[in-house]
């Protein structure tokens, strides 16, 4: 009868060992922040009063998107109310 070849299979000389699984997370968290300073240094930030125009425009603007948001929706609750549902 003949044998699988995995029973034939030597004993390893030396076990199997993973590697050090936390070790090398803490390598890579460091790697990644290490990384991470690094970029942050080449960023070329805005300066204080451009920072606080382009903030001043970013809420006038949603501001105003919210405002024709709002137009729109009456609009189409009039709509819906008057020829969809028949009433005022």
């Amino acid at each position: 009868m003949a044998r699988s070849p995995v029973e034939h299979r030597p004993p390893r000389s030396t076990p199997f060992r993973r590697p050090d699984v936390e070790a090398t997370r803490r390598v890579f968290r460091f790697q990644f922040i290490a990384e991470t300073i690094s970029e942050l240094k080449k960023v070329t930030w805005p300066s204080r009063p451009e920072a606080t125009r382009l903030t001043i425009m970013v809420i006038l603007i949603s501001i105003a998107i919210g405002f024709m948001l709002g137009i729109i929706d009456i609009g189409f609750s009039q709509l819906f109310n008057r020829f969809i549902f028949g009433g005022r």
